[in-house]
């Protein structure tokens, strides 16, 4: 991928789709979508995890097809990593990720055989006259925790440890620390920290789900100081965005109808604008009714 001439590259964020079998719901998300895809013309698309609602699909396949559908008329790029609910049905992530992949634009890798998870990989933005890239890095957060633990799962040790050899490596080839974003599903427990002491921009509807065990991914991302900021998803009615230790920690907007919460309230997606050669970026989140958040950072 590249920037485009004028320096910038847009990714449009949609998260939880839940799709189901193709019903009123799943077809009015679908048209949200449409109407995001529209409003914000994005160079890459990202699906942040549980796209499929899992047990509530009885054709896993036709499913994937109809929920990337929008994507692949769009003749958008896009990648996609999992959530905890997506392999809840018959397929296992390995054959969704095949799935997946069979469509047009998709970008996503299954990733090391070695790491834990599937969807361990990364992805390059190139500016237009070459130098240091834009790195995207998308991790498999992994579905529940043992009963031993509880709650849900995280992201292991052995990821983190590819995180950071990749993170060498790339500063090595390119002499520098190239910018970097992370996407995957379930949040860091540092989302809670963030809101708790930081300043944080959007909505608390729910507890921060995450994880009962830290793994140290942030520590590890603080210390590598390549990743500006972190995108998940999971949590339907938090929405806010905040600075925490340098990185920017921020969800996503549920973009499916097929899911809670149920009170008719407009979907949509989070935008992420990057530019090129620099080592920052702005963000908003666009409803399917128009309204748009105000931009941060400022």
């Amino acid at each position: 991928m590249r920037y485009r001439p004028d320096g910038s590259f847009t990714i449009v964020q949609f998260t939880d789709l839940h799709w189901h079998n193709g019903e009123e719901m799943d077809r009015k998300t679908a048209a949200a979508m449409r109407t995001l895809l529209e409003m914000e013309r994005p160079d890459f698309v990202v699906l942040t995890g549980d796209s499929l609602a899992g047990k509530g699909c009885t054709d896993p396949e036709r499913s994937v097809t109809q929920l990337t559908t929008p994507l692949v008329e769009s003749e958008t790029p896009w990648a996609v990593v999992f959530g905890n609910h997506d392999d809840e049905g018959s397929l296992t992530r390995h054959d969704l990720m095949g799935i997946f992949q069979s469509c047009p634009g998709c970008l996503a890798e299954v990733g090391p055989s070695d790491v834990p998870g599937v969807g361990n990989y990364t992805l390059l933005i190139e500016p237009k006259e070459g130098g240091v890239p834009t790195i995207l890095y998308f991790f498999d957060s992994n579905s529940y925790a043992p009963e031993t633990v509880g709650g849900y799962g995280w992201i292991r040790h052995e990821q983190i440890a590819w995180y950071r050899r990749l993170s060498y490596e790339l500063r090595r080839a390119y002499a520098a620390r190239p910018p970097a974003l992370a996407f995957f599903h379930i949040p860091l427990p540092e989302y809670n920290d963030v809101w708790e002491g930081g300043v944080c921009y959007g909505n608390k509807g729910e507890d921060v789900c995450a994880p009962r065990l830290n793994t140290r991914l942030f520590a590890a991302m603080v210390e590598q100081g390549d990743v500006m900021a972190t995108f998940v998803g999971h949590d339907h009615v938090n929405d806010y965005v905040g600075e925490w230790m340098g990185i920017h920690l921020a969800y996503g907007k549920v973009t499916g109808y097929q899911t809670y919460p149920r009170d008719g309230s407009a979907r949509g997606a989070r935008v992420i604008r990057l530019s090129a050669g620099q080592r920052q970026f702005e963000t908003w989140i666009r409803l399917d009714d128009g309204e748009r958040t105000p931009v941060i950072p400022r």
